[in-house]
């Protein structure tokens, strides 16, 4: 009997937790897709619930061809999710060959010199600006980043600077070679991410889909009016509405990919890492 109440008990946390877990996804899920619903959302909603209404009182009822809906907006707006997804893989395998090398510079200031007069307390110090001021610069968002990159460059500067000094304290030339290779992957791979922050989704593409996405309702509010009607009045309206959401929401899923920077998705990259990488090198 003791076994058997040991079982029901376990069984029930079990059961408890796997109701929680549910819950917590569940609640999770609601979050992430209340922020791709916005006014625009509403807006194209109620605009297309305009237009059917009007379509029926005036009898303009169409029967148009669902695939111009997939030719029009669909397929431009999938491209452009893929295009920005693919910037935020390449951006995050940039970010984490930056952070990588930095700490690698760092291990050579702290195992490659004779002597330790301070060289490895130079390199985390280094390599913690050098997180920040990275982190800065990709934060300003379209504000004027000349100065925060004059900053990430002086850096670099004063990282080269602390390579001589590493040959001044007898590392081998072939070392210090080395160690300006990693600083050199360290520059392109920030300059990778400059780039994919600059050059975005082509503007004539976003101007294509943006133009047709504001259209749709009037586009095919006859072909919405016409649907079920007079039988099921009802029906026009429901896939108006589904039609209006799931468009306007592939919109807003674009739109929190573009910059995977800015910290507005929640999938964008997460900057604010030098504290953390200060005490993984220093524990």
């Amino acid at each position: 009997m003791p076994n058997a109440a040991k079982l029901i008990t376990i069984g029930w946390q079990t059961i408890t937790d796997s109701i929680t877990q549910a819950q917590l996804h569940t609640m999770q899920t609601i979050k992430q897709f209340s922020k791709i619903v916005d006014y625009h959302t509403g807006l194209v909603t109620v605009l297309a619930l305009v237009v059917v209404f009007l379509c029926r009182q005036l009898g303009f009822l169409v029967d148009l061809p669902t695939t111009l809906i997939g030719i029009a907006v669909v397929f431009p707006l999938v491209f452009s999710i893929n295009s920005a997804y693919k910037r935020r893989e390449d951006a995050l395998r940039a970010f984490a060959s930056l952070k990588g090398h930095g700490v690698a510079l760092l291990f050579a200031h702290r195992e490659w010199p004779e002597d330790e007069t301070g060289h490895v307390e130079r390199a985390g110090e280094l390599l913690q600006r050098l997180l920040t001021a990275v982190a800065h610069h990709f934060a300003s968002n379209g504000h004027d980043q000349t100065d925060s990159k004059r900053q990430v460059y002086a850096l670099f500067s004063e990282f080269s600077r602390s390579h001589e000094t590493l040959r001044a304290a007898g590392v081998p030339a072939n070392e210090i070679s080395r160690a300006n290779q990693y600083l050199r992957q360290i520059i392109i791979d920030f300059e990778r991410m400059n780039n994919i922050a600059s050059y975005r989704t082509p503007l004539a593409l976003r101007a294509y889909s943006r133009l047709f996405l504001n259209l749709f309702p009037l586009l095919f509010g006859p072909y919405f009016a016409s649907i079920a009607y007079p039988a099921h009045p009802i029906a026009g309206y429901v896939v108006a509405v589904l039609y209006s959401l799931v468009l306007v929401s592939l919109d807003n899923i674009q739109d929190d990919l573009e910059n995977p920077f800015d910290g507005v998705g929640a999938d964008d990259l997460r900057l604010d890492v030098a504290e953390e990488y200060g005490q993984l090198v220093n524990g």
